[in-house]
């Protein structure tokens, strides 16, 4: 999984040390399906997720994450869920820890592929037969579905 440049600045100086990012999760519908990628790095199927830049918004990193990783064009009906994860490890030990916003996404055009080493492919599922993944990403899934207006807090830190 490439790393964002400041990332990769910020570890030199503090090594695997936990990290606070700011992260997406972008739930794409079209119709009664979902746009899922294949990770590269777990094999997992998700919706497409990623990190926010500095001073980039949220919901501007939602669109440009599904299109880097899927090859898809969205945009943003609204903010579902805003949740932390639990602490993460990466496989090259890196540690950080995600303050994540679930987006509801409306497809736009584009036929899903892997447009990037993030994922090994990509495509639409329909809402209610959804390959295996993390329940945390059932989750958001769900929350984005049900989206009323109102974001949700979801906390996906073990108790």
């Amino acid at each position: 999984m490439p790393v964002p440049d400041f990332v990769l600045r910020l570890r030199e100086h503090i090594g695997h040390d936990p990290l606070w990012l700011i992260g997406v999760t972008a739930v794409v519908v079209r119709q009664d399906r979902v746009l899922l990628v294949r990770r590269s790095d777990t094999g997992a199927w998700t919706p497409v997720t990623g990190i926010v830049d500095p001073g980039e918004h949220p919901a501007v990193a939602a669109v440009r994450e599904v299109e880097e990783e899927a090859a898809v064009r969205c945009d943003v009906v609204g903010l579902a869920a805003v949740g932390v994860s639990p602490e993460v490890v990466h496989v090259n030990g890196d540690r950080a820890q995600y303050l994540d916003h679930t987006f509801l996404c409306r497809h736009l055009d584009g036929e899903p592929r892997p447009a990037d080493d993030e994922s090994t492919a990509a495509d639409w599922f329909p809402l209610g037969d959804l390959p295996e993944m993390p329940q945390r990403m059932r989750d958001r899934i769900r929350t984005a579905v049900e989206y009323d207006g109102a974001a949700r807090l979801i906390d996906d830190r073990p108790v």
